[in-house]
């Protein structure tokens, strides 16, 4: 008999309520006073995860086996960042902007004579 598949569900679950822990411990641990808004987010999210089994109600911001939106993570990781005191925040990136082209060459006009 055929081993059942595990529910992706409930690994996206358990990773993610294991990695809020771990960044709880990673904060104490080290000393690093996390600010009240982040503390917040690490307890509030956890209790969404536990109860709903993930911590965002809009299918779009995530996808549909994860337990954390894609900011989520990115502030979770900024968190676990700050615990083992990595001194730059994660870089959001610069969007959508215009990039530089690159200068042309510069031609020589040809001597017809």
């Amino acid at each position: 008999m055929r081993a059942k598949p595990p529910d992706p569900r409930a690994q996206a679950k358990r990773s993610a309520l294991n990695a809020l822990k771990r960044a709880r411990r990673a904060a104490d641990k080290s000393g690093v006073a996390l600010s009240d808004w982040e503390g917040e987010f690490l307890t509030s999210v956890a209790q969404r995860v536990e109860t709903y089994g993930r911590a965002f109600g809009d299918p779009e911001k995530g996808g549909r086996d994860q337990a954390l939106s894609g900011n989520q993570t990115i502030k979770l990781k900024e968190i676990v960042a700050k615990a083992k005191g990595e001194k730059k925040p994660m870089k959001r990136g610069r969007g959508f902007g215009r990039r530089e082209a690159p200068a042309p060459a510069e031609v020589e006009p040809e001597d017809d004579g």
